[in-house]
């Protein structure tokens, strides 16, 4: 029994392993795209802090929210 439908350059072949290994390199530089953009932009926002005599330690539950002392200065 053999398989004349076989071919070196099928999907299955070399052409299959070569866009497997060109999806999964595309995939990898986008990601690493999004994450240095990411990083850039949260490294120029910066944030100023208000009322910080009033915040709280949060032992014990009776803490203050983060969110409500933090303003985006951007």
């Amino acid at each position: 029994m053999t398989n004349k439908e076989r071919n070196l350059l099928g999907i299955h072949g070399i052409t299959g392993f070569l866009l497997a290994t060109l999806g999964l390199v595309i995939a990898v530089l986008t990601l690493a795209y999004l994450a240095y953009n990411t990083q850039v932009e949260n490294a120029t926002n910066f944030y100023e802090v208000k009322n910080q005599k009033d915040i709280k330690s949060g032992i014990g539950g009776n803490g203050s929210n983060r969110a409500d002392h933090i303003i985006d200065v951007k």
